[in-house]
Protein backbone atom coordinates (compact mmCIF):
# COMPACT_ATOMS: atom_id res chain seq x y z
CA UNK A 1 0.00 0.00 0.00
CA UNK A 2 2.27 2.54 0.44
CA UNK A 3 4.82 1.48 -2.38
CA UNK A 4 1.51 2.37 -4.46
CA UNK A 5 1.22 5.46 -2.60
CA UNK A 6 4.79 6.87 -3.33
CA UNK A 7 4.37 5.46 -6.73
CA UNK A 8 1.53 7.39 -7.43
CA UNK A 9 2.88 10.73 -5.78
CA UNK A 10 5.51 10.35 -8.14
CA UNK A 11 3.61 10.25 -11.32
CA UNK A 12 1.72 12.50 -10.45
CA UNK A 13 4.78 15.16 -9.67
CA UNK A 14 6.33 14.30 -12.41
CA UNK A 15 3.49 14.93 -14.81
CA UNK A 16 2.78 18.15 -12.83
CA UNK A 17 6.30 18.75 -13.63
CA UNK A 18 6.47 18.62 -17.55
CA UNK A 19 2.75 19.82 -17.74
CA UNK A 20 3.75 23.27 -15.50
CA UNK A 21 6.78 24.06 -17.70
CA UNK A 22 6.07 27.66 -19.58
CA UNK A 23 5.68 27.18 -23.17
CA UNK A 24 5.49 30.07 -25.80
CA UNK A 25 1.74 31.82 -26.43
CA UNK A 26 1.97 32.05 -30.23
CA UNK A 27 -0.49 34.39 -31.65
CA UNK A 28 -1.55 35.32 -34.93
CA UNK A 29 0.34 38.58 -36.10
CA UNK A 30 -3.07 40.14 -36.79
CA UNK A 31 -3.81 39.87 -33.20
CA UNK A 32 0.01 40.62 -32.09
CA UNK A 33 -0.41 44.12 -33.83
CA UNK A 34 -3.84 44.43 -32.37
CA UNK A 35 -2.22 43.70 -28.64
CA UNK A 36 0.87 45.64 -29.02
CA UNK A 37 -1.77 48.52 -30.47
CA UNK A 38 -3.34 48.46 -26.73
CA UNK A 39 -0.46 47.22 -24.84
CA UNK A 40 2.88 48.11 -26.72
CA UNK A 41 5.36 45.42 -26.44
CA UNK A 42 7.48 44.40 -29.11
CA UNK A 43 6.88 41.55 -31.50
CA UNK A 44 8.94 38.05 -31.80
CA UNK A 45 8.02 36.53 -35.07
CA UNK A 46 9.33 33.00 -36.27
CA UNK A 47 8.64 32.55 -39.96
CA UNK A 48 8.32 29.03 -40.81
CA UNK A 49 7.23 26.53 -43.48
CA UNK A 50 5.92 23.54 -43.18
CA UNK A 51 8.29 21.63 -45.27
CA UNK A 52 11.01 23.00 -43.24
CA UNK A 53 13.12 20.99 -41.43
CA UNK A 54 15.21 23.11 -39.47
CA UNK A 55 11.78 24.83 -38.36
CA UNK A 56 10.25 21.82 -36.73
CA UNK A 57 13.95 21.30 -35.05
CA UNK A 58 13.80 24.83 -33.53
CA UNK A 59 10.23 24.09 -32.55
CA UNK A 60 10.96 20.91 -30.79
CA UNK A 61 14.86 22.40 -29.00
CA UNK A 62 14.91 26.41 -28.50
CA UNK A 63 11.18 27.12 -28.36
CA UNK A 64 10.39 24.47 -26.29
CA UNK A 65 12.96 25.79 -23.48
CA UNK A 66 11.10 26.46 -20.90
CA UNK A 67 13.74 29.82 -19.79
CA UNK A 68 13.53 31.12 -23.40
CA UNK A 69 9.42 30.62 -23.53
CA UNK A 70 8.97 32.15 -20.05
CA UNK A 71 11.26 35.39 -21.59
CA UNK A 72 9.77 35.38 -24.26
CA UNK A 73 6.11 35.21 -23.10
CA UNK A 74 7.12 38.22 -20.77
CA UNK A 75 8.54 40.91 -22.68
CA UNK A 76 7.15 39.84 -26.70
CA UNK A 77 4.03 38.93 -28.43
CA UNK A 78 5.37 35.66 -30.35
CA UNK A 79 4.06 35.59 -33.87
CA UNK A 80 4.08 31.88 -35.91
CA UNK A 81 3.96 33.19 -39.47
CA UNK A 82 4.07 30.84 -42.15
CA UNK A 83 5.99 31.69 -44.99
CA UNK A 84 3.21 30.30 -47.28
CA UNK A 85 0.02 31.02 -45.89
CA UNK A 86 -2.85 31.94 -48.41
CA UNK A 87 -5.06 34.22 -46.37
CA UNK A 88 -4.01 38.33 -47.11
CA UNK A 89 -2.79 40.11 -44.17
CA UNK A 90 -3.77 44.25 -43.79
CA UNK A 91 -0.68 45.63 -42.13
CA UNK A 92 0.04 49.11 -41.90
CA UNK A 93 -2.79 50.27 -45.33
CA UNK A 94 -1.46 47.65 -47.32
CA UNK A 95 -2.64 44.11 -48.09
CA UNK A 96 0.14 41.70 -48.01
CA UNK A 97 -1.33 38.40 -50.53
CA UNK A 98 -0.02 35.26 -51.11
CA UNK A 99 2.09 35.45 -54.24
CA UNK A 100 2.68 31.78 -56.16
CA UNK A 101 5.82 30.83 -57.56
CA UNK A 102 6.99 27.48 -59.24
CA UNK A 103 4.87 24.46 -57.19
CA UNK A 104 5.23 26.54 -53.64
CA UNK A 105 5.18 30.41 -53.22
CA UNK A 106 5.65 33.20 -50.63
CA UNK A 107 3.35 35.76 -48.72
CA UNK A 108 4.01 39.20 -49.41
CA UNK A 109 4.55 39.89 -45.50
CA UNK A 110 7.37 37.59 -45.02
CA UNK A 111 9.01 38.81 -47.97
CA UNK A 112 8.65 42.34 -46.35
CA UNK A 113 10.12 41.91 -43.78
CA UNK A 114 12.79 39.36 -44.54
CA UNK A 115 13.68 42.24 -46.74
CA UNK A 116 13.12 39.68 -49.92
CA UNK A 117 15.49 36.96 -48.16
CA UNK A 118 13.35 34.25 -47.88
CA UNK A 119 15.60 31.86 -45.35
CA UNK A 120 13.96 29.35 -42.73
CA UNK A 121 13.59 29.25 -39.71
CA UNK A 122 13.72 33.49 -39.70
CA UNK A 123 13.12 34.85 -36.69
CA UNK A 124 11.65 38.96 -37.27
CA UNK A 125 11.88 41.26 -34.48
CA UNK A 126 9.56 44.48 -34.77
CA UNK A 127 9.53 47.22 -32.15
CA UNK A 128 6.85 48.09 -30.04
CA UNK A 129 5.80 50.21 -32.53
CA UNK A 130 5.80 47.72 -34.77
CA UNK A 131 8.52 48.67 -36.58
CA UNK A 132 10.88 46.34 -38.03
CA UNK A 133 14.08 46.11 -35.93
CA UNK A 134 15.79 42.94 -37.72
CA UNK A 135 14.88 39.70 -39.31
CA UNK A 136 18.33 36.93 -37.71
CA UNK A 137 17.44 34.10 -40.42
CA UNK A 138 18.98 30.61 -39.21
CA UNK A 139 18.43 28.04 -36.70
CA UNK A 140 19.49 29.62 -33.22
CA UNK A 141 19.46 27.25 -30.33
CA UNK A 142 18.58 28.31 -26.69
CA UNK A 143 22.08 29.68 -25.83
CA UNK A 144 22.37 31.70 -29.20
CA UNK A 145 18.45 32.86 -29.08
CA UNK A 146 18.61 34.02 -25.05
CA UNK A 147 21.46 37.05 -25.85
CA UNK A 148 19.07 38.00 -29.18
CA UNK A 149 15.76 38.30 -27.38
CA UNK A 150 17.28 40.00 -24.74
CA UNK A 151 19.01 42.70 -26.31
CA UNK A 152 15.62 43.50 -28.17
CA UNK A 153 13.36 42.37 -25.47
CA UNK A 154 15.29 44.85 -22.99
CA UNK A 155 15.46 47.54 -25.57
CA UNK A 156 19.06 47.59 -24.98
CA UNK A 157 19.56 47.68 -28.59
CA UNK A 158 18.41 51.41 -28.40
CA UNK A 159 21.29 52.30 -26.29
CA UNK A 160 24.45 50.23 -26.98
CA UNK A 161 25.69 47.63 -29.74
CA UNK A 162 25.51 44.28 -30.05
CA UNK A 163 29.43 43.89 -29.28
CA UNK A 164 28.70 45.66 -26.15
CA UNK A 165 25.52 43.84 -24.68
CA UNK A 166 26.78 40.34 -25.78
CA UNK A 167 30.64 40.39 -24.11
CA UNK A 168 28.41 41.77 -20.83
CA UNK A 169 25.58 39.24 -21.03
CA UNK A 170 24.95 36.44 -18.51
CA UNK A 171 22.92 33.33 -19.51
CA UNK A 172 20.58 32.08 -17.07
CA UNK A 173 19.89 28.53 -18.79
Amino acid sequence: MKLNSVLSFIISFAFFSVSAQETIKWVTFEKAVELAEKEPRPIIMDVFTDWCGWCKKMDATTFANPKIAAYINQYFYAVKFNAEQKEPIKFKDREFKFIPNGQRGYHELAAELMQGKLSYPTIVYLDKDINLIQPIPGFQTPEAIEPIINFFGSDKYRSMSWEDFSSQFKSNL
